[in-house]
């Protein structure tokens, strides 16, 4: 996590939204990600939704978890609400922060092992309660941070650095939020802002659970078999006091493809994605067509973008639950406290 402020001088002439701020208003500390990481550029497709959007910073609240993905929020909207989780927890708390204010905009930031790993529990229950908010997942396939062991989200036959083979499938998101009822699925890819930043605001505007799959390349991680930067090397020959990695930068991939196309994209490690984007005549209404299209191209190694599937018409959380518009903290203790009478009655249930 970064603590590190950016400059707060902006140029005179930066375009201004309706609430008359610069996108520079909803920046945040300086990134301590690997050069060229895929997160990075997920951060400023964030910051020109909300911008474009003319979201108050102070109307924001931002949650993660634990990962490379959780260092997101402190890279965008200084100013607004943020709170940092356990492992996998993310979503809980996003669910109680929504329930006692739903005037805010949340935006959950999530990996793919912070979701479908340890917090997979979290994550079903988040959108079978409909939560109003945008969850995105920064999907690389790896546990960057304890250097990129495959994840869940890791597809069959997929090697890593060192070379090992995955062989257990992986767990989409997408079609897991399909087959629990999800109202709002999307992916995207993080080099591809002209697709993503439209996702986003979509999502941000969603009255309920918004999922965005977004598929974000780790650049490097320095720990395999064979490397004298490893712990295990160092452990064996050297008598260290501090271990550091280094990391080289590394170009950021972006991707330029029309609807309907499939483009193959060449990663840092030199394999290799095929991105498939949704064309004009695919319905976003269809969820037993869409699981179907999904799963057809998933077979045949694409990874599908764009908006795959959206429900206006399910209540979200606070309509089920019938909770107050009104922030549980602007109410009066007289409106909190139903009184002794009260009480008692529902004590009365449980004898």
């Amino acid at each position: 996590m970064s603590y590190i402020s950016k400059p707060k001088i902006s140029h005179p002439r930066l375009p201004k939204n309706e609430l008359g701020l610069t996108a520079r208003d909803y920046e945040g500390g300086m990134s301590t990600l690997c050069a060229g990481c895929g997160h990075d550029s997920i951060t400023g497709a964030i910051v020109q939704a909300v911008f474009e959007l003319s979201i108050p910073p102070h109307g924001l609240a931002k949650l993660s978890g634990i990962g490379c993905s959780s260092k997101t929020p402190a890279y965008f909207a200084s100013e607004s609400h943020g709170f940092n989780s356990v492992h996998g927890r993310m979503p809980s708390v996003a669910t109680g922060a929504n329930a006692v204010n739903g005037q805010l905009k949340y935006i959950g930031v999530s990996g793919d092992g912070d979701t479908l790993s340890i917090g997979v529990g979290q994550f079903i229950h988040a959108v079978r309660r409909n939560v109003n908010m945008l969850y995105i997942i920064e999907n690389n396939g790896v546990y960057g941070l304890t250097k990129g062991q495959f994840s869940a989200s890791a597809d069959i036959g997929s090697k890593a650095k060192k070379g090992e083979e995955n062989l257990q499938p992986p767990i989409d998101a997408c079609l897991s939020a399909l087959t629990l009822g999800g109202t709002f699925i999307a992916r995207s890819f993080s080099g591809d802002r002209d697709q993503l930043v439209p996702i986003l605001k979509a999502g941000l505007i969603h009255n309920g659970f918004a999922l965005v799959d977004i598929i974000s390349p780790c650049v490097t991680f320095n720990d395999h078999e064979g490397s004298t930067k490893s712990y295990e090397f160092t452990r064996q020959h050297y008598h260290p006091v501090i271990h550091a990695d280094f990391v080289p930068p590394s170009e950021e991939i972006k991707a330029k493809y029309e609807e309907g196309e499939a483009m193959p994209v060449k990663l840092h490690d030199g394999t290799q994605i095929v991105l498939r984007k949704v064309g004009k005549g695919y319905d976003p209404t269809d969820r037993g067509a869409i699981f179907h299209y999904l799963d057809e191209h998933q077979k045949a190694g694409e990874i599908v973008t764009g908006l795959l599937y959206v429900d206006e018409a399910p209540p979200d959380l606070h309509a089920v639950n019938n909770l107050s518009s009104t922030p549980l903290a602007s109410l009066s203790n007289d409106q909190l406290c139903p009184g002794n009478a009260a009480l008692q009655k529902l004590q009365a249930r449980f004898r």
